[in-house]
């Protein structure tokens, strides 16, 4: 009965190691020293601009909130502190595995219907029906009851500002750069075929050719971060 019960977990791990091998082989180098240096991996950094730069980490998609700091971060500075056109940069990140992950954030319309993201996450309209589009890249204003619903409040109408303002293309059209965790997708393939949506490879093919524009696979988010802070960009954890 053991056996039985280990096997699968040793299948699962064993596959997990096969995919992030692939993604991330040869895509990041190390010094003799043993600390990361920039590769061809590396070349987003070159697209975050600005004198004000700032990468939010976020793996859970916690309806939106992530996203909202980003536009906080965006506006402050923009309202509170002057900044001008340009000087302010950001980076969002999407990986993990699991309905609360924020991996599923970085793909089209056509992958949320395709493989039911939005029940797959639990994220429902105001009628109740789980959404076919990617919800967080152009959202509207009826969709802010899914910020009033992750902090349990009242829909209140200032979300609707903050929904719509911290939608995905409007975060890039303020200089907003976002990233995707080769690794997790490739974990992330194997939970989609677990769950009977296909096979891993397939689907992997099929979700790399549906990216946002501008979305941009890394082979490891913790590199990611190692370089974004290397290159003076600085974190924050949500």
């Amino acid at each position: 009965m053991y056996q039985d019960a280990v096997t699968p977990r040793r299948g699962f791990l064993a596959r997990f190691s096969v995919a992030a091998a692939v993604f991330a082989a040869g895509a990041t180098r190390t010094s003799a020293a043993g600390t990361a240096t920039q590769t061809p991996a590396d070349a987003w950094l070159n697209e975050v601009k600005g004198t004000h730069r700032c990468l939010f980490d976020f793996a859970r998609h916690n309806n939106g909130w992530g996203l909202v700091h980003v536009l906080n971060y965006v506006n402050t500075y923009a309202s509170a502190y002057k900044a001008g056109p340009g000087t302010v940069g950001a980076v969002g990140t999407f990986y993990g595995i699991g309905a609360g992950s924020s991996i599923a954030l970085g793909f089209n319309d056509a992958m949320w219907a395709k493989y039911g993201l939005g029940e797959y996450h639990g994220l429902k309209d105001e009628a109740g029906k789980p959404y076919t589009r990617n919800v967080f890249h152009r959202p509207t204003r009826a969709d802010a009851h899914l910020l009033a619903q992750a902090i349990q409040i009242p829909n209140l109408g200032a979300l609707g500002d903050l929904m719509t303002g911290a939608g995905i293309e409007s975060l890039q059209k303020m200089g907003t750069k976002f990233l995707m965790c080769a690794n997790a997708l490739g974990a992330w393939t194997l939970e989609l075929e677990a769950r009977g949506k296909g096979a891993a490879a397939t689907i992997g093919t099929d979700l790399r050719a549906n990216l946002l524009p501008g979305v941009t696979i890394v082979p490891a988010m913790v590199i990611a971060i190692e370089q974004a802070q290397a290159a003076g960009i600085r974190y924050n954890r949500q």
